[in-house]
Parts: structure tokens; sequence; C-alpha cells
């Protein structure tokens, strides 16, 4: 069984997440994941933000930066008109992650006339589907990878389209970095490994023979070899279903809202797996069909590298159901809007491929997130909304109240961004967290003992120890201990927004602990213990 190369055409418009959130012309944003930045727009870029940096180190780089938190579901919705664009020219788009699509070009490339002609064609579509307001760019050549990264010189050479001539992507790759391999495959570790080994790269890692990989990097390796030698992502076993496995779902009210259509997501995601379990095999690709009551049928196809597990699947429907449905849609302006809300839903898997298992954890269990949790997420944003159901996360920061961060969940429940607990935060409060946190913190008084309000030097010195405090609604208490300065500077670089505070912890004559802060000469009561 010999490799293959499907000649495919790749169209990537860069920094995506930044055009989905809708920035002005000249307005410097970055997105946020994991407290890191995945994607800036070019007045950022041009203050020295990268793509990779910590929030914190994007603020400091540029202080009027706009940071806005990674979400998918708007990605695929502003995404959804490009898709849409393209659906004229080729009924086989194929989305791999928003911001980025892929197709063969066997059928379309021979109607138009060529490569060339047709990557044009596809320009001159997306163009237009944009307005002309973000940059797209165009790789052709053979197989997936070599497609992809044909799109980066392109944009690199400053051209908006880039054709590898047949059978020559061996020769394209071989000068690539290797760390080119992680735009497809998780491998950071194994990517390292053979940079440090002198494996700069693909070309020099094309050249070693297939039985030395394997026998030293496994399975990851020969992936990983495989993409560097320029062949298709796609697996050698990958079959196409010869009986219909599709499964579908009718709705007697007609579903016109997102948050209503998770659940019938879920379940079906669920049904396909289980029917694909009993064969041995696990989806690479699917379509998502659906039918309106005034007949209308939409249809989008995914692709994934690996097996789309249910959690997966479900996510990506979701996604697409937001991209129809949502009012904000992009698509809207490309594709007519549904006139009428969904009464059929359907998931067929075009691509298979056998299904290798997953790991158990040590005691049984999965090592992912238990099933019933994500099970449980769904059925609930079903019932209250995608935004109702939402994760409490403690993370890194000087201000009790900003440790505590909540933010929607994720089917497959995973954190969105965050700042490191165990990282230095210079001013916090040392252990333990008050128990209560007030929304709005509370004006008091701190006197010393002739009566006079306790002042701070701007070095956090008192001008006097702290004997009696007077809090709103309550009795004059006495002061039997307290603890402190932690002097807090936050944003000093900023003359608009820097804040500048000293806490301290205090005990009253009735045993109640609470955590104090002076800012601008006032004394606020910001949380207790309990």
């Amino acid at each position: 069984m010999g490799d293959v190369r499907v000649r495919t055409l790749v169209v990537r418009c860069p920094d995506w997440s930044v055009y989905a959130a809708q920035p002005g012309p000249s307005d410097p944003l970055v997105v946020v994941r994991a407290n890191r930045v995945v994607a800036c727009s070019m007045a950022a870029r041009s203050a020295g933000v990268e793509v990779g940096l910590r929030r914190r180190e994007a603020q400091r780089r540029c202080p009027e930066v706009k940071v806005v938190g990674y979400d998918p579901g708007r990605d695929l919705r502003a995404f959804e008109r490009v898709a849409a664009c393209l659906d004229e020219i080729t009924p086989g788009v194929e989305i791999t992650s928003p911001g980025m699509l892929s197709f063969g070009t066997r059928g379309p490339s021979r109607y138009f006339g060529g490569d060339e002609p047709l990557g044009e064609k596809v320009l001159d579509a997306v163009r237009t589907a944009l307005d002309g307001r973000w940059p797209a760019y165009v790789g052709i050549a053979d197989g997936f990878f070599s497609a992809l990264r044909a799109s980066h010189q392109a944009q690199v050479d400053a051209r908006e389209a880039m054709v590898v001539p047949v059978g020559c992507s061996d020769e394209f790759l071989a000068s690539h970095p290797t760390s080119s391999l992680l735009e497809v495959l998780d491998v950071a570790d194994l990517v390292d490994v053979w940079v440090r080994l002198g494996l700069s790269n693909l070309g020099l890692v094309s050249q070693l023979s297939t039985g030395d990989i394997s026998a030293r990097f496994g399975p990851t390796g020969l992936a990983a070899h495989r993409v560097a030698r320029g062949f298709d992502l796609r697996p050698l076993d990958l079959q196409i279903p010869e009986e219909d496995l599709s499964v579908s779902m009718e709705f007697e009210d007609p579903l016109d809202r997102v948050d209503r259509g998770v659940f019938a997501a879920k379940a079906l995601a669920e049904q396909l797996n289980s029917r694909l379990s009993e064969l041995g095999v696990g989806c690479t690709r699917v379509q998502v069909y659906a039918r309106t009551q005034g007949g209308e049928e939409l249809s989008r196809q995914w692709r994934h590298e690996g097996t789309l597990s249910d959690v997966a699947l479900a996510q990506r429907v979701r996604w697409q159901l937001d991209g129809w449905l949502s009012p904000s849609s992009g698509a809207r302006s490309v594709s007519p809007a549904p006139s009428s809300g969904l009464v059929c839903l359907s998931l067929t898997p075009l691509e298979v491929q056998p299904d290798s298992g997953r790991q158990l954890g040590f005691w049984g269990g999965e090592s992912r997130i238990d099933e019933r949790v994500s099970r449980a997420i769904v059925r609930l944003q079903s019932q209250l909304g995608t935004q109702a159901v939402r994760l409490v996360q403690i993370r890194g920061a000087r201000d009790p109240a900003q440790r505590v961060h909540q933010s929607p969940a994720e089917p497959d429940g995973r954190l969105g961004d965050s700042c490191p607990v165990d990282a230095p935060w210079p001013g916090q409060v040392p252990s333990p967290a008050p128990a209560v946190v007030f929304e709005e913190p509370l004006r008091v008084l701190v006197l010393d003992e002739a009566g006079r309000e306790v002042g701070v030097s701007g070095r956090g010195e008192l001008s006097a120890a702290p004997a009696v405090i007077e809090r709103p609604g309550c009795a004059r208490r006495a002061l039997i201990g307290w603890a402190g300065p932690w002097l807090a500077q936050e944003r000093w670089w900023d003359n608009q927004s820097q804040r500048r505070r000293v806490r301290f912890q205090v005990i009253d004559d009735r045993n109640e602990a609470m955590l104090l802060c002076v800012e601008g000469g006032l004394w606020w009561l910001e949380a207790a213990y309990q």
C-alpha cells in the first residue's frame, strides 16, 4: 500500500480570532487563551506584541491594548461566511478550524482551467465575503500540510496565493523549520528532541529512514516523519463507509435557537460514535446536515486529524448551529438566512479509520474529564442557555475578588483563560484566603488610641498603631491585632489605570478577622475571614 498525496487547496486567514472580535481599524487587540496571546491585531504587533506572550507582558508592551478571551463559537460564526462563499465553487469545502478551510482541487481545478485560475477564483470570492477588510492566503500543493505551508510562504512573500507544482512538495518543504509540524500535530516534545539533535528543518527529518524513526520514536514519530515527507495527513487505512451510518433527529417544534440544539447535538454524537464503535472504527470527517421547515437544506463538512470523540463531535455541531442560526452570524451577508427553524438535524460520517481506543487511568477511569460531567453540562446548557452554565476557577491575582473567575463552560470541561496561581504576585496577601469577599468594598474608619484616623505613607508606614475600627451599621470595636502592610502597585506604566494599594489583616475584640485596604488615603473593608 503506497502513500497518497491528494492535491489540496488551503485558505488561511491569519489571526482570525481578531477579525471575529470586530476591532476598529487601528485598535490594538489581543485574543488570549490560557493566559497566552493566540492572536493579535496589526496595531498590537506594531507595538511589539507577539503570539505566545503572556497577557501581562502583552499589556506591558502595549498598555492600551484590549484583551479578548478566546471563543471558538464566535470565530466560527464569523468564518461561516467564508465557507459559504465557496459553496458555489465546490461542494467539498472542509473546515479544519475557524480561520482555515481546505478542499481537494481535482474537480474544481479542471473546471476552472488549472490551479492558478482556481486560486484566483477562490481569492475573489473570499475578498468579496470579507469586503476586503481582512487578508486571506491561498496555498495549493500535494497534500494538506504542503498546501498549508504554501499559504504561509505566500504571506512571507507578500502575495496572496502560491501554487507548488505537482510532485515538488518534498523539495518545497525541505527548507521549512521542523517546528512547523506543530501546526498540524501535537508533538512539541518530539520536535524539541529533533531540534536538539540537529534536525532543524523538514529536509533533514525526511532523510531519516522509516525503520529508525519507528524504533526510536514509535507511532508518534512515524506520523511526524510522514508529514515532514509531504504525504497527506490522512492515514493509509482510511475508509469510506460502505453502508449508511448517518444518525438524525426530527424536531416537532422547529429549532430556532442554538441553546436548544446543544442537547440534540450531544445525543446525536453519542449515537453516531456508539454505532461506529460497534464496527471498531472512528470518524475523522463528518457532514453536519440540517433541513428547515421551509424545505431549505444546509450542510457543512468538518475534518479532524484523529477520531472525533462524543464531545468533539457535539462541539463542532454546536459551532455549526451557531453559524447557521445566530443573528450575528457573518454567513447571513453571503447566503440567505434560513426562512424558518430546523426540523431535521443529522450527522453523516464521510471518512472513518480503525479506532485505536482510549487510554484509561490507573484505577480504571478515563484520563480525560468524566463523560457524565460532560453530559450534565450539555443537558444544563440545553435548558438554560450556553452562557448560563459557568465554571469557577481559582487563578492568580493580588486582589481577592479577582482570584475567583467564572467562565462559560465548554462541553469538554476545558477552562478558558487563566493566570497561574503559583506564580509570584508581589503584594499578594498570604494564605489563608478570606471566606467572604464583598462585591463592593465597604468604607470604614481606622483610628488610633487618641481617636485620630490612622494614615499610611507611600512606603506603607503607619502614622500610629490601629486601635479602633468603625464599620457602617456596627458599633465601634477595638482591634486586638493586626498584620501587614502588603503593598501592591498595578499597571505602574499607565497613568490612567495605575493603582496603588496597601492591605492589612486585623482582628477585633470579637475575634472577627478582616482584610482592609488603603487606597487614596481612605480605608476600605474588602473581605472577612471566618
